[in-house]
């Protein structure tokens, strides 16, 4: 695109430009009964504006880096995703081999595991307080209710696990879900993140495993084998570290799919930093330069609220992170609530695969 001409002059009639000699793109009126599908949805929306214009672009990324055979996608996944009913959009793209690896939230993960086992979760009644909800073993959060009771269930479905698990050696995160997917798979009917990851040997990282309730019941589990003289089960973090960068640095070119921010985000993106630093630090001989080409996120949050965890992808690039768009990276943001821009997007760019 030609580069805008400064001038201190007054600007005349004459001086005034029309967009098109300056090869802008046009904007085009969105006509939703010209709209078939969700697929067609999008591609119009690319052409308007605000959070619709990001969601079109975000469609046209997701796109091509599902398709890109040579790329490898991570999904990070935050925020009550699971108990707000979107598990099976993560297990959709697992099983369209969408994704390559997940890194979640351990609640989204235990929330996901309760409804895959077969229990469900309520629509919270507004007449009911807090105090009355606490009383009968409700759990809010925000609009919707767990059980104290599913939470009690999956922790004695994780207890009955640990008890058969190998005790000779740690264990990564990635490799305890990968084994609580196959427990489910023989136990409970119906699809599932864990179900379909253990099929699909996706690993599925948990940073920060300790908080939530699985890693609760990992720790009660080890009072209790200390307290009758066994060995307590070890989940070692670091092997997460080691597995995922070990499928990184492989891979021709990477993506990567957000649903929110924090510490999966971050976690995920910060891979960029650990192949340059370990390069550096070892005069070449390990490590390598890694960055994301492809780049889609949906998020509500405006960056200064700092929950974002590595803000936005053109920060990223000033740590290594990403690929910059003058070089080529695809960057999609979308700023929306992820269970309305989500469905549309991944149905949509389904639509566009061949595969509804």
């Amino acid at each position: 695109m030609p580069e805008p001409k400064q001038s201190p002059a007054p600007r005349g009639l004459d001086k005034l430009s029309d967009g098109w000699s300056h090869e802008l793109k046009p904007l085009e009126p969105l006509d939703v009964r010209k709209t078939a599908t969700c697929s067609d949805l999008l591609a119009a929306m690319s052409k308007t504006a605000f959070s619709g214009r990001s969601l079109g672009e975000a469609a046209d990324i997701l796109y091509e880096m599902a398709t890109d055979e040579k790329c490898f996608v991570v999904g990070t996944f935050a925020g009550a995703m699971t108990i707000a009913k979107q598990g099976l959009m993560i297990t959709e793209m697992i099983d369209q081999g969408m994704l390559n690896a997940v890194v979640s939230t351990g609640a989204l993960m235990c929330h996901g595991l309760i409804e895959q086992s077969g229990h469900t979760h309520f629509r919270h009644d507004p007449r009911w307080s807090d105090e009355q909800l606490y009383a009968a073993g409700y759990c809010r959060v925000y609009d919707t209710l767990e059980l104290e009771r599913n939470l009690e269930d999956v922790g004695d479905l994780l207890l009955e696990l640990l008890a058969e698990l190998p005790a000779d050696r740690p264990l990564g995160t990635y490799e305890l879900n990968w084994r609580l997917g196959e427990h489910v798979r023989k136990t409970a009917a119906g699809r599932g993140i864990l179900q379909s990851a253990a099929e699909k040997r996706v690993p599925v990282y948990v940073p920060a495993f300790t908080d939530s309730e699985l890693g609760l019941d990992v720790f009660m589990h080890n009072l209790l084998a200390d307290e009758e003289g066994h060995t307590p089960v070890r989940i070692d973090p670091l092997r997460d570290v080691g597995d995922y960068y070990d499928r990184i640095q492989k891979a021709e070119r990477l993506g990567i799919f957000t649903i929110g921010g924090g510490v999966p985000r971050n976690w995920a993106q910060q891979v960029g930093p650990l192949g340059e630093v370990l390069e550096r630090r070892t005069a070449g001989r390990l490590g390598k330069f890694i960055r994301f080409r492809y780049a889609i996120r949906i998020c509500p949050e405006p960056v200064h609220w700092g929950g974002l965890s590595g803000c936005t992808y053109s920060e990223g690039v000033s740590w290594g992170k990403f690929v910059s768009e003058k070089e080529g990276g695809r960057h999609a943001e979308v700023y929306a609530d992820a269970t309305i821009a989500w469905p549309l997007l991944l149905r949509g760019v389904l639509e566009r695969m061949g595969r509804v």
